[in-house]
């Protein structure tokens, strides 16, 4: 079975009506119609399975065509969402540090970062207003049983996702830098006690529970397969990371500087 690439504007976007509230899910979504951001299908009208497209996917996420596999010629909205914060964070990378080749292991970290703990935003502003939602069905599902691995009780979870609700964007700014702390320190372990231990010195984090839903190791031994060194990219994605740090609000300063 061969791939065909298409852009957006040849898909159907799933779940979308859920996202109407979010006003900054349109604004993502122009983003990748503009850029005609290449997508892989199957030619020819065939579908690929869930787990074929998930593998190409996690195994090739920051291949150089920069061209996500889907099952078939459909997609979900929050992926429309997690495929554009990718793309934004390469393309403003590539404006500040120009001709810089492939992105280092910190500037994988910190697109992904971005885009997973933006998954969580949603989950925050969804649960209250369209709980019923394929994303939420589906999302706070699979959130949970990472959390329930980890050792957070369903109560504790459920006041977590509560607290998300209330605070949307603190969640992100908080996930967002937890993931990119995280993925760092384990970049340089060597073997897994030097990595429980990293992983134990965040236990105290309230997301912390979520961590493994969040696939580190696959960050992890990509970054470690294809991450570039590049000392100018990582005082780019260092300066970056402070910005959003020191911002009141990390998601409004991405959507006021990158959008």
């Amino acid at each position: 079975m061969s791939l065909q690439r298409v852009v957006l504007d040849d898909l159907t976007i799933t779940d979308e009506a859920s996202f109407a509230h979010v006003a900054i899910y349109a604004r993502l979504k122009r983003v990748l119609q503009q850029a005609k951001y290449p997508f892989h299908v199957g030619a020819h009208g065939t579908e690929l399975s869930w787990d074929r497209a998930a593998f190409l996917n996690l195994t090739f996420w920051s291949s150089e065509d920069g061209a996500d596999v889907l099952c078939d010629n459909s997609i979900a909205a929050d992926v429309v969402a997690h495929v554009a914060w990718h793309h934004l964070a390469t393309t403003q990378l590539a404006r500040l540090v120009p001709d810089t080749g492939p992105p280092s292991a910190e500037a994988l970290f910190f697109g992904e970062a971005i885009a997973s703990a933006f998954d969580l935003y949603l989950v925050g502003r969804l649960l209250r207003n369209v709980p019923d939602s394929d994303f939420i069905t589906t999302q706070v599902s699979i959130m949970g049983e990472a959390a329930e691995q980890a050792g957070l009780s369903a109560a504790k979870f459920q006041a977590l996702l509560e607290a998300v609700a209330l605070d949307p964007e603190r969640a992100f700014e908080d996930l967002r830098s937890l993931l990119f702390d995280v993925a760092r320190a384990l970049l340089g372990c060597r073997n897994a006690l030097q990595a429980q231990h990293v992983l134990e010195s965040f236990s105290a984090h309230r997301f912390a529970s979520l961590l493994h839903h969040y696939q580190l190791s696959n960050w992890v031994l990509y970054a470690r397969a294809y991450g570039a060194a590049g000392a100018a990219q990582e005082r780019a994605v260092r300066e970056l990371d402070d910005a959003l740090r020191a911002s009141p609000v990390s998601l409004d300063w991405l959507a006021d500087n990158w959008l």
